[in-house]
């Protein structure tokens, strides 16, 4: 049972790494795009370029923690 919560658990930290993949994804495509329309200065550009990199990061660090869980779990 507990080999079962395990694999249930990496399960759903890997969709939440995902969505996270995800969501900096359509967000950075949201930001270049919203960015042209606006004509906003590079600066504003460069910061939400900024946040889209730490959300990419963020979704690496989960992922690691995922592999580091799973070879834990084998040795």
């Amino acid at each position: 049972m507990q080999a079962n919560n395990q694999t249930t658990d990496t399960a759903k930290q890997g969709r939440a790494a995902a969505l996270v993949i995800a969501g900096t994804g359509l967000f950075w495509i949201a930001a270049i795009l919203i960015g042209e329309w606006l004509a906003l200065p590079q600066r504003t550009r460069a910061l939400l370029d900024l946040i889209a990199l730490a959300g990419f990061v963020f979704a690496f660090v989960l992922i690691f923690r995922i592999w580091r869980a799973r070879q834990a779990d084998k040795g």
